[in-house]
């Protein structure tokens, strides 16, 4: 027995000296491939120089390279508008005089958001060891982009960093209340169209099939367009889970091709640009963006041709994207701004007037910043006109759908009427 505790004790004693484990932190990173097409991902490893290299083997350079924000089970992400929101409390504290390191306590006081309160205080921690601001951005690409991380570096480097990120946070709230224009007017028939295709499911399966059974009784031949509806409601309790499933797969399918195939985002955004009714709301949210983000990153300082490379990975879509860097090349070259833009047939007469005059009169950035503000409105009103439009023709398609159901169901009971 006394052999035995003293095994024991060894074994608790060789535990202790034991050191337990560290878990290997993951990195995200950003870079380019050997083809030079853009890639990005996690990767589990000690450090961020380590991380590096062992991307540099697999042929990928880095563009940036943090560590990946460890969150607790549960916490809410964080969403771009949080970054929004931010970055103008941020400003509002530098701008009233607080030193930057207070401004983080501030801020990460007033958040709720348990996940965004973890990052200020994590970026305060990397500043107060005595990086940069943007340096501590960068170690997390997720959130803070290439432009967002450029244009604060830029205003250190100028020494007017609370203007710079008066600026950038009023870029962030453009930019995201431009998306949730967006949204708004895909989410809103979407939702719509959906709640009509699962009202017309229920009424196929539960209740069809009670009529049918009692038109069987009836021993009559059905009408045409019971017939029909009837039919329809079997085929749809006998494959509703094919269908099911199909919807399940096409959706994911169309997220996997999205995220992995260019060409069928090419295909996508091409699409985008011609189709009826949203094709206008795309062409003026690109036009905004463009707009946008060029006045802000040109007044910030920042060159021309570097600003252009920035607004290519803002427009939101790929024909865009590619027009962009050809007018940048184009630039690089000593054509003027407005002569390159004009040559791609991409954009409308007045904003590029507006660029020719901000360019002759040396107020470029103010020109652009005018021409976003025109496009955002115009995008807000169309957002408003296509929501008008879908509401009468929503309740116009339900109406067919429930009331022609309704119809079917009832044209035995109204022939038998008539023959009595």
């Amino acid at each position: 027995m006394a052999q035995t505790s003293a095994q024991k004790q060894a074994a608790a004693r060789q535990k202790r000296k034991t050191p337990k484990e560290k878990k290997v932190p993951t990195f995200v990173y950003k870079g380019v491939d050997r083809k030079g097409n853009k890639v990005s991902g996690e990767i589990d490893i000690a450090s961020s120089a380590m991380a590096k290299a062992a991307l540099k083997k697999q042929g990928i350079t880095t563009k940036s390279v943090g560590r990946k924000l460890e969150l607790p089970f549960g916490t809410a992400k964080i969403k771009p508008m949080d970054v929004a929101i931010f970055s103008r409390q941020l400003a509002t504290m530098m701008k009233a005089g607080v030193p930057l390191i207070q401004s983080f306590d501030i801020v990460s006081e007033g958040l709720d958001n348990q996940a965004m309160k973890a990052l200020v205080k994590e970026i305060k921690a990397d500043v107060s060891s005595g990086g940069g601001l943007a340096v501590a951005l960068r170690k997390h690409p997720k959130y803070f982009d290439e432009l967002f991380c450029n244009l604060v570096e830029s205003g250190e480097q100028s020494g007017a960093l609370e203007t710079m990120l008066d600026r950038v946070a009023t870029y962030k709230e453009k930019t995201e209340a431009l998306k949730a224009k967006i949204k708004k007017a895909m989410n809103y028939p979407i939702g719509v169209v959906s709640v009509a295709v699962i009202v017309t499911a229920i009424l196929m399966i539960k209740v069809v099939p009670v009529f049918a059974e009692m038109f069987e009784s009836f021993g009559a031949e059905l009408p045409a367009f019971t017939q029909i509806v009837v039919a329809i409601s079997e085929w749809v309790q006998a494959y509703w889970w094919i269908v099911g499933i199909g919807l399940v797969l096409t959706i994911v399918a169309h997220k996997e091709a999205s995220l992995r195939s260019e060409k069928y985002r090419d295909t996508i955004d091409a699409f985008a640009l011609k189709a009826p009714v949203v094709s206008g709301i795309v062409h003026s949210s690109v036009y905004a963006r463009f707009a946008r983000t060029l006045s802000t990153t040109f007044a910030a300082g920042v060159p021309l041709v570097d600003a252009l490379e920035s607004v290519a990975g803002a427009a939101g879509n790929i024909i865009y994207k590619k027009g962009i860097m050809q007018v940048r090349e184009e630039v690089m070259s000593g054509t003027t701004l407005y002569s390159s833009m004009k040559s791609k047939n991409l954009f409308p007469s007045m904003m590029l007037q507006m660029i020719s005059i901000g360019e002759e009169s040396g107020s470029l950035d103010a020109m652009l910043s005018k021409v976003a503000t025109f496009y955002e409105d115009e995008v807000d009103n169309a957002v408003d006109g296509l929501t008008a439009l879908m509401e009468p023709l929503i309740m116009s398609v339900l109406g067919v759908l429930v009331g022609g159901l309704m119809i079917a169901m009832y044209l035995p009971i109204f022939a038998m009427g008539s023959a009595v």
